[in-house]
Protein backbone atom coordinates (compact mmCIF):
# COMPACT_ATOMS: atom_id res chain seq x y z
CA UNK A 1 0.00 0.00 0.00
CA UNK A 2 0.93 3.72 -0.35
CA UNK A 3 -0.22 4.55 2.85
CA UNK A 4 2.08 5.01 6.07
CA UNK A 5 4.49 1.77 6.91
CA UNK A 6 2.60 0.45 3.89
CA UNK A 7 -0.57 0.49 4.57
CA UNK A 8 -3.45 -0.13 1.81
CA UNK A 9 -5.58 2.96 1.81
CA UNK A 10 -8.45 3.86 -0.41
CA UNK A 11 -6.86 5.26 -3.29
CA UNK A 12 -5.04 1.88 -3.06
CA UNK A 13 -8.04 -0.07 -3.47
CA UNK A 14 -9.61 2.45 -6.35
CA UNK A 15 -6.32 1.72 -8.42
CA UNK A 16 -6.20 -2.10 -8.38
CA UNK A 17 -10.18 -2.11 -9.17
CA UNK A 18 -9.33 0.34 -12.22
CA UNK A 19 -6.42 -1.55 -13.08
CA UNK A 20 -4.21 1.20 -13.26
CA UNK A 21 -1.50 2.40 -11.15
CA UNK A 22 -2.68 5.73 -8.84
CA UNK A 23 -2.29 9.34 -9.90
CA UNK A 24 -2.83 12.26 -8.11
CA UNK A 25 -5.43 14.70 -9.01
CA UNK A 26 -2.98 17.03 -11.27
CA UNK A 27 -1.50 14.05 -12.61
CA UNK A 28 -5.06 13.01 -13.92
CA UNK A 29 -5.14 15.86 -15.57
CA UNK A 30 -2.19 15.61 -17.28
CA UNK A 31 -3.23 12.52 -18.46
CA UNK A 32 -6.51 13.80 -19.65
CA UNK A 33 -4.40 16.37 -21.82
CA UNK A 34 -2.78 13.86 -23.44
CA UNK A 35 0.20 13.59 -21.71
CA UNK A 36 2.53 9.85 -21.19
CA UNK A 37 2.20 8.36 -17.86
CA UNK A 38 5.66 6.22 -16.74
CA UNK A 39 4.82 2.99 -15.08
CA UNK A 40 5.90 4.09 -11.86
CA UNK A 41 5.60 7.63 -10.42
CA UNK A 42 8.02 9.19 -7.43
CA UNK A 43 5.64 9.71 -5.44
CA UNK A 44 4.98 7.80 -2.39
CA UNK A 45 4.24 3.76 -2.97
CA UNK A 46 5.21 4.73 -7.28
CA UNK A 47 2.20 7.09 -7.31
CA UNK A 48 2.43 9.37 -10.63
CA UNK A 49 2.52 13.32 -10.11
CA UNK A 50 2.35 15.88 -12.25
CA UNK A 51 5.89 16.23 -12.36
CA UNK A 52 7.02 12.43 -13.58
CA UNK A 53 4.71 13.62 -16.55
CA UNK A 54 6.81 16.87 -17.61
CA UNK A 55 4.65 19.30 -15.97
CA UNK A 56 6.50 22.20 -14.05
CA UNK A 57 3.18 22.79 -11.66
CA UNK A 58 -0.35 22.21 -12.45
CA UNK A 59 -3.25 24.91 -11.15
CA UNK A 60 -6.47 22.60 -9.96
CA UNK A 61 -10.19 23.92 -9.45
CA UNK A 62 -12.62 22.73 -7.69
CA UNK A 63 -12.26 20.75 -4.56
CA UNK A 64 -8.81 19.31 -4.09
CA UNK A 65 -7.09 16.69 -2.40
CA UNK A 66 -4.00 17.28 -1.28
CA UNK A 67 -1.65 13.97 0.09
CA UNK A 68 1.95 14.07 1.46
CA UNK A 69 3.60 12.94 4.56
CA UNK A 70 0.69 9.66 5.18
CA UNK A 71 -2.25 12.75 5.20
CA UNK A 72 -4.94 13.58 2.42
CA UNK A 73 -6.66 16.49 3.41
CA UNK A 74 -9.46 18.39 1.34
CA UNK A 75 -9.17 22.48 0.05
CA UNK A 76 -12.05 24.41 -1.70
CA UNK A 77 -10.78 26.07 -4.67
CA UNK A 78 -7.46 25.94 -6.53
CA UNK A 79 -4.03 24.97 -5.31
CA UNK A 80 -1.02 24.68 -7.35
CA UNK A 81 1.78 21.60 -7.09
CA UNK A 82 4.72 22.77 -7.66
CA UNK A 83 7.57 19.90 -7.83
CA UNK A 84 10.81 20.24 -5.08
CA UNK A 85 13.63 20.18 -7.34
CA UNK A 86 16.89 22.29 -8.20
CA UNK A 87 18.07 25.06 -6.52
CA UNK A 88 14.65 25.11 -3.92
CA UNK A 89 15.77 21.22 -3.29
CA UNK A 90 19.35 22.15 -2.66
CA UNK A 91 18.32 25.26 -0.13
CA UNK A 92 15.55 22.70 1.20
CA UNK A 93 18.24 19.97 1.65
CA UNK A 94 20.98 22.35 3.21
CA UNK A 95 18.97 24.47 5.46
CA UNK A 96 17.66 21.23 7.46
CA UNK A 97 21.09 19.74 7.57
CA UNK A 98 22.58 23.14 8.69
CA UNK A 99 19.55 22.99 11.36
CA UNK A 100 20.13 19.43 12.57
CA UNK A 101 23.54 18.93 12.72
CA UNK A 102 24.41 22.53 14.60
CA UNK A 103 23.97 24.15 17.32
CA UNK A 104 23.15 27.59 16.37
CA UNK A 105 23.13 30.60 19.02
CA UNK A 106 21.86 34.11 17.23
CA UNK A 107 23.21 37.50 18.81
CA UNK A 108 22.01 40.81 18.01
CA UNK A 109 23.11 44.52 17.78
CA UNK A 110 23.18 47.76 16.28
CA UNK A 111 25.69 49.98 15.05
CA UNK A 112 25.74 53.76 14.48
CA UNK A 113 25.48 54.55 10.90
CA UNK A 114 25.72 58.01 10.35
CA UNK A 115 29.03 57.28 8.74
CA UNK A 116 27.80 54.59 6.13
CA UNK A 117 24.95 56.31 5.32
CA UNK A 118 27.30 59.96 4.87
CA UNK A 119 29.71 58.10 2.77
CA UNK A 120 27.31 55.95 0.54
CA UNK A 121 25.74 59.49 0.18
CA UNK A 122 29.01 61.24 -1.00
CA UNK A 123 29.64 57.89 -3.36
CA UNK A 124 26.04 58.89 -5.03
CA UNK A 125 27.44 62.70 -5.67
CA UNK A 126 31.09 61.64 -6.78
CA UNK A 127 31.79 61.48 -10.75
CA UNK A 128 31.42 59.34 -12.76
CA UNK A 129 34.55 58.19 -13.86
CA UNK A 130 35.40 57.40 -10.08
CA UNK A 131 32.97 54.51 -10.99
CA UNK A 132 31.69 54.89 -6.94
CA UNK A 133 27.87 55.65 -8.11
CA UNK A 134 26.68 51.78 -7.15
CA UNK A 135 28.11 51.51 -4.32
CA UNK A 136 25.34 50.31 -1.70
CA UNK A 137 25.05 49.84 2.01
CA UNK A 138 25.26 46.25 1.66
CA UNK A 139 28.69 47.06 -0.31
CA UNK A 140 30.10 49.04 2.25
CA UNK A 141 29.06 46.47 5.23
CA UNK A 142 30.97 43.19 2.92
CA UNK A 143 33.43 45.83 2.93
CA UNK A 144 34.01 46.44 6.66
CA UNK A 145 33.16 42.43 7.65
CA UNK A 146 35.76 41.82 4.89
CA UNK A 147 38.42 43.85 7.38
CA UNK A 148 37.54 43.04 10.80
CA UNK A 149 36.70 38.97 9.95
CA UNK A 150 41.35 38.55 9.71
CA UNK A 151 40.97 39.77 13.55
CA UNK A 152 38.07 36.53 14.44
CA UNK A 153 39.56 33.62 13.05
CA UNK A 154 37.44 31.64 14.99
CA UNK A 155 34.19 32.89 13.10
CA UNK A 156 36.24 32.68 9.60
CA UNK A 157 36.39 29.01 9.74
CA UNK A 158 34.63 25.24 9.31
CA UNK A 159 34.00 23.15 11.39
CA UNK A 160 34.60 19.71 9.92
CA UNK A 161 33.38 17.78 13.16
CA UNK A 162 37.04 15.81 14.05
CA UNK A 163 38.70 19.28 12.89
CA UNK A 164 37.85 23.01 12.78
CA UNK A 165 39.81 25.09 9.80
CA UNK A 166 40.45 28.10 10.19
CA UNK A 167 41.46 30.67 6.88
CA UNK A 168 43.64 33.35 6.69
CA UNK A 169 41.99 34.90 3.72
CA UNK A 170 38.38 36.01 3.67
CA UNK A 171 36.53 33.83 0.72
CA UNK A 172 32.88 35.98 1.17
CA UNK A 173 30.01 34.36 0.55
CA UNK A 174 26.62 36.33 0.22
CA UNK A 175 22.54 35.76 -0.07
CA UNK A 176 21.07 36.69 -3.25
CA UNK A 177 17.48 36.35 -3.99
CA UNK A 178 16.99 34.92 -7.79
CA UNK A 179 13.66 33.89 -9.66
CA UNK A 180 15.44 30.26 -9.22
CA UNK A 181 15.59 30.40 -5.29
CA UNK A 182 18.58 31.73 -2.71
CA UNK A 183 22.17 31.61 -3.83
CA UNK A 184 25.34 31.90 -2.25
CA UNK A 185 28.38 33.21 -4.83
CA UNK A 186 31.69 33.94 -2.94
CA UNK A 187 33.93 36.58 -3.45
CA UNK A 188 37.85 35.31 -3.40
CA UNK A 189 39.79 37.06 -1.20
CA UNK A 190 37.67 39.69 -0.02
CA UNK A 191 40.11 41.05 2.88
CA UNK A 192 43.05 42.13 -0.16
CA UNK A 193 39.91 43.59 -2.38
CA UNK A 194 39.17 47.30 -2.42
CA UNK A 195 36.00 48.55 -1.57
CA UNK A 196 35.29 49.47 -5.11
CA UNK A 197 36.42 46.01 -6.23
CA UNK A 198 34.04 44.17 -3.64
CA UNK A 199 31.42 46.73 -4.82
CA UNK A 200 31.63 45.27 -8.89
CA UNK A 201 32.15 41.89 -7.82
CA UNK A 202 28.86 42.03 -5.77
CA UNK A 203 27.28 43.25 -8.81
CA UNK A 204 29.10 40.61 -11.00
CA UNK A 205 28.34 37.49 -9.33
CA UNK A 206 24.63 39.02 -8.39
CA UNK A 207 23.75 38.88 -11.92
CA UNK A 208 24.97 36.17 -12.75
CA UNK A 209 23.23 34.81 -10.13
CA UNK A 210 19.77 36.69 -11.44
CA UNK A 211 20.10 35.26 -15.20
CA UNK A 212 21.12 32.09 -14.34
CA UNK A 213 24.38 31.68 -15.59
CA UNK A 214 26.68 31.71 -12.30
CA UNK A 215 29.83 29.22 -12.46
CA UNK A 216 29.04 26.97 -10.14
CA UNK A 217 32.43 27.16 -8.56
CA UNK A 218 31.85 30.34 -8.03
CA UNK A 219 29.53 29.41 -5.21
CA UNK A 220 31.88 27.21 -3.27
CA UNK A 221 34.38 28.22 -1.51
CA UNK A 222 33.13 30.58 1.00
CA UNK A 223 34.68 31.01 4.62
CA UNK A 224 31.95 33.53 5.86
CA UNK A 225 28.47 34.40 4.83
CA UNK A 226 26.75 37.84 4.70
CA UNK A 227 23.19 38.03 3.95
CA UNK A 228 20.62 40.77 4.13
CA UNK A 229 17.35 41.08 4.52
CA UNK A 230 17.47 44.84 5.86
CA UNK A 231 16.54 46.19 2.22
CA UNK A 232 13.30 44.54 2.96
CA UNK A 233 12.73 46.50 6.37
CA UNK A 234 13.49 43.74 8.56
CA UNK A 235 14.74 44.42 11.84
CA UNK A 236 16.06 41.75 13.44
CA UNK A 237 15.90 37.98 12.13
CA UNK A 238 18.15 34.59 12.73
CA UNK A 239 20.35 33.42 9.53
CA UNK A 240 21.04 29.94 9.56
CA UNK A 241 24.61 29.12 9.03
CA UNK A 242 25.84 28.05 5.41
CA UNK A 243 27.90 24.88 6.75
CA UNK A 244 30.54 23.79 7.06
CA UNK A 245 30.85 27.54 7.76
CA UNK A 246 31.27 28.70 11.62
CA UNK A 247 29.14 31.66 11.12
CA UNK A 248 26.74 33.89 9.11
CA UNK A 249 25.84 37.59 9.56
CA UNK A 250 22.15 38.89 8.98
CA UNK A 251 22.36 42.64 8.00
CA UNK A 252 18.88 44.35 8.96
CA UNK A 253 17.12 47.90 8.20
CA UNK A 254 18.48 50.92 9.30
CA UNK A 255 16.46 52.66 11.56
CA UNK A 256 16.20 55.84 14.12
CA UNK A 257 17.54 54.67 17.44
CA UNK A 258 17.19 56.85 21.14
CA UNK A 259 20.69 57.34 22.01
CA UNK A 260 21.88 59.40 25.68
CA UNK A 261 24.28 62.70 24.29
CA UNK A 262 24.73 65.15 26.48
CA UNK A 263 22.19 65.09 28.99
CA UNK A 264 19.62 64.94 25.86
CA UNK A 265 17.80 62.00 24.42
CA UNK A 266 18.80 62.15 20.27
CA UNK A 267 17.60 59.88 17.75
CA UNK A 268 20.51 58.51 15.79
CA UNK A 269 20.22 55.99 12.84
CA UNK A 270 21.48 52.55 13.27
CA UNK A 271 21.79 49.14 11.28
CA UNK A 272 21.00 46.17 12.71
CA UNK A 273 23.33 43.06 13.14
CA UNK A 274 22.32 39.25 13.49
CA UNK A 275 24.84 36.98 13.99
CA UNK A 276 24.71 33.32 14.56
CA UNK A 277 27.00 31.08 15.49
CA UNK A 278 27.80 26.97 15.27
CA UNK A 279 28.42 26.92 18.74
CA UNK A 280 30.02 23.39 18.57
CA UNK A 281 32.56 25.98 16.99
CA UNK A 282 32.61 28.77 18.48
CA UNK A 283 31.94 30.45 21.88
CA UNK A 284 29.68 33.24 22.56
CA UNK A 285 32.03 35.42 23.55
CA UNK A 286 34.02 35.63 20.52
CA UNK A 287 31.03 36.14 18.35
CA UNK A 288 30.30 39.00 20.31
CA UNK A 289 33.60 40.49 20.20
CA UNK A 290 33.32 40.52 16.62
CA UNK A 291 30.14 42.03 16.79
CA UNK A 292 31.88 44.80 19.12
CA UNK A 293 34.19 45.34 16.38
CA UNK A 294 32.42 45.37 13.67
CA UNK A 295 30.04 47.63 15.18
CA UNK A 296 33.07 49.73 15.67
CA UNK A 297 34.38 49.72 11.94
CA UNK A 298 30.82 50.85 10.83
CA UNK A 299 30.37 53.52 12.98
CA UNK A 300 34.06 54.96 12.04
CA UNK A 301 33.95 54.07 8.64
CA UNK A 302 36.20 56.69 7.42
CA UNK A 303 39.29 54.59 9.50
CA UNK A 304 37.90 51.48 8.38
CA UNK A 305 38.95 52.34 4.55
CA UNK A 306 42.30 53.20 6.13
CA UNK A 307 42.93 49.54 6.99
Amino acid sequence: GTGPGGRVIERDVQAAAEGHPSYSPAALEAKARGLTAPAVGSGIGGRILSSDMGVAQAVQTGAQTVRGGGEALTFPGAITEIPVKSVRKITAERMFASLSTTAQLTLNTSADATAIMEYRKKCKGSPDEMGLKDVTINDLVLFAVSRVLPSFKELNAHFLKEKIVQFEHVHLGFAVDTPRGLMVPVIRFADTLSLKEISAEAKRLGKACAEGKINPDEMTGGTFTVTNLGVLGIESFTPVVNIPQAAILGVNAVSLKPVMRDDEVVFVQHIGFSLTIDHQAVDGAPGARFLKALCQAVAQFDLTLAV
